[in-house]
């Protein structure tokens, strides 16, 4: 597919391939991703496929009773169950995943007491619930990215708004606004941010409202500041003159100027929303008990000193994750950067 891009885009796109650094880590990030959104396909207590009395099934779609392999229950097939795999390989066979475990899966047939060291079937170890800590980084990386993607978004929205009405119609709009951000920024957020975390359930968008509270003030002095330049530029201006409104003129002529500058900020405010769940989930205050998350899993780490593997399997997450979103932030930065741009 041929895509024409502006002068000014293609000069974008070289001098972000041109930081090597931060295009690899897009790269490197972009397959963990994917790897991570198939983690059903990878890390799971059902196979992926079954072959019984010559018909197939796929256990990861659909839920099978169990006496369509000829056992007692109707309720789900327990496929690691010992009675069940007999019956099934007795006139079929079994595809398992690469990690024959689900993230809450318990493996009860460990030879050591939890939390037990990396073995051939755990190559992580488990936790000291005897969880497999491999599937549970996979999923808690998903879960960790996915939560930052959607905060950054809504709060990238809320707070291109609010940057933009403010530098736009300035005056007594902009002065009440900016004094509530003052007022507001200046709270002490985390503790705030703990305190609502003990009083609601936590769940994934419980926390994600609760963080969104404060996570959109970060873009709004950035775009503010793009409005208030560029709302006095000639084209702006006889825009208006021609009977444009001012919505129009905000959304067509300013609004991507100043989104130059918000997407050079946008895979930091990422980093930190990772970092704040992390942190939540580290103190207890987080996703609800037993979902995969990497900050329990260092919680783990620092309670079973004795269990090294735990915290250096979330430890090489996060420094991973966080390493790859900084590189590729430094390059969308340098991409977006007229001095380097020579335009």
């Amino acid at each position: 597919m041929n895509l024409n891009f502006s002068p000014l885009t293609q000069r974008r796109l070289q001098q972000f391939r041109a930081n090597a650094r931060g295009f690899w880590s897009l790269w490197i990030f972009l397959a963990l991703f994917v790897v991570a959104i198939g983690a059903p396909f990878i890390a799971n207590d059902k196979p992926l496929l079954v072959s019984y009395d010559g018909a197939l099934y796929f256990p990861v779609f659909k839920n099978y009773p169990e006496t369509v392999f000829g056992g007692d229950f109707e309720t789900e097939t327990e496929y690691r169950d010992e009675f069940v795999a007999d019956l099934i390989t007795e006139k079929g066979w079994m595809v398992w995943p690469l990690i024959p475990y689900y993230y809450d899966t318990i493996n009860y047939n460990l030879n050591e007491p939890v939390p037990s060291p990396p073995t051939g079937e755990n190559i992580f170890g488990t936790d000291d619930q005897g969880r497999d800590v491999a599937a549970r980084v996979i999923y808690g990386f998903r879960i960790s990215v996915l939560f930052g993607l959607a905060l950054t978004i809504i709060s990238s929205i809320i707070g291109i708004a609010a940057g933009a009405f403010q530098g736009y119609y300035g005056g007594r709009l902009d002065l009440i606004m900016q004094r509530v951000i003052e007022v507001w920024g200046s709270m002490p957020s985390l503790y705030i941010l703990i305190i609502f975390s003990s009083i609601f359930i936590p769940g994934f968008w419980t926390l994600l409202a609760i963080l969104l509270l404060f996570s959109w003030v970060s873009l709004v002095d950035v775009v503010r500041a793009e409005f208030l330049r560029a709302r006095n530029f000639d084209y702006v201006r006889a825009a208006h003159a021609l009977g444009v409104g001012n919505l129009t003129i905000m959304r067509r002529h300013v609004l991507p100027n100043a989104m130059v500058a918000t997407l050079t900020f946008m895979p930091f405010i990422l980093t930190g929303s990772i970092t704040a769940l992390t942190s939540l989930d580290f103190l207890g205050l987080g996703l609800p008990p037993g979902s995969a998350s990497l900050g329990e899993l260092l919680s783990q780490g620092k309670n079973n000193l004795n269990a090294p593997w735990l915290g250096i399997a979330a430890f090489l997450s996060l420094a991973v994750m966080l390493t790859l979103l900084t590189f590729i932030g430094e390059a969308v930065r340098d991409a977006f950067d007229p001095r380097k741009t020579n335009l």
